[in-house]
Parts: structure tokens; sequence; C-alpha cells
């Protein structure tokens, strides 16, 4: 069964990533975000797997943005290949942070994120496409 933003849509053709946004073991939602040391012990940073961030000159611990039509959050890029290729992943639960160009600059996954409601009822979240450059 087919959703909203998924490989498929023709929407992957500009945003070519699916991004995901799970549950982080160091805080509850936002709940817990500011504790410095909590972050300190697992920075909050996207994930990205070498055969995408290499062809976009993307090295582990760069800064990157990530986008779409929704936003753009500028995060640390952690890459890994502990996620598949075609597909990033944040973290849900940052603070919203907008900068003066409307950049947020603390990588709020909702700012990329599809505000609808799928067939069930619930958020569909999961289902966003994105795309990602150093900045």
């Amino acid at each position: 069964m087919r959703t909203a933003e998924d490989r498929f849509d023709p929407l992957a053709a500009e945003y070519p990533l699916q991004l995901i946004t799970p549950h982080p073991k160091n805080r509850v939602h936002s709940e817990l975000y500011e504790v410095e040391w909590l972050r300190e012990v697992e920075p909050h940073c996207a994930w990205i797997n070498p055969v995408d961030a290499a062809p976009r000159g993307i090295e582990d611990g760069d800064e990157i943005f990530v986008f779409n039509d929704r936003g753009k959050v500028a995060i640390q890029a952690w890459v890994t290949q502990r996620i598949i290729p075609g597909v990033v992943s944040i973290f849900e639960g940052a603070w919203y942070t907008p900068d003066k160009d409307g950049i947020d600059r603390g990588a709020c996954a909702n700012t990329l994120t599809n505000d609808a409601y799928s067939g069930g009822g619930a958020a569909v979240l999961n289902t966003s496409l994105v795309e990602v450059e150093k900045v």
C-alpha cells in the first residue's frame, strides 16, 4: 500500500531522501532537550548513509541543511552505515529555533514533517521526503 511522500511519489525527484523521526533515548519528546549533559552524551544529529553523503560532499561532523517545501533545518551530520541508503533520521523532540532567515537551528523534525492525517486518522510524521546539502 502506498503512503504520502513515499519513494514512489513524484516529489522524490526533487526530495529523494525519506525522513524518519524516531524517539530519542535521552529525552521524552521535547522534555529534557535543554539538559546539556544529556545532549553531550548523545548529540542531536542527522543520520545519513555514506552512499547518500558522498555525492553531496558531506563528511561525518559537517553541518548540513535538511530541507523540503515545508522548511529547512541546520544540523550536524552523522555519516553511518547504521541507516540504509535513501533514508535520513532526525530524532523528534528538538526545540524549534529559527534564525533571521527562517532556518531552524534547533533542528526540530516537525519543521519538515507533514501536518496532514492518514486515512486512519493518525499523523503521517514518518512519511516526509527531504533533500540534504552541506552548509
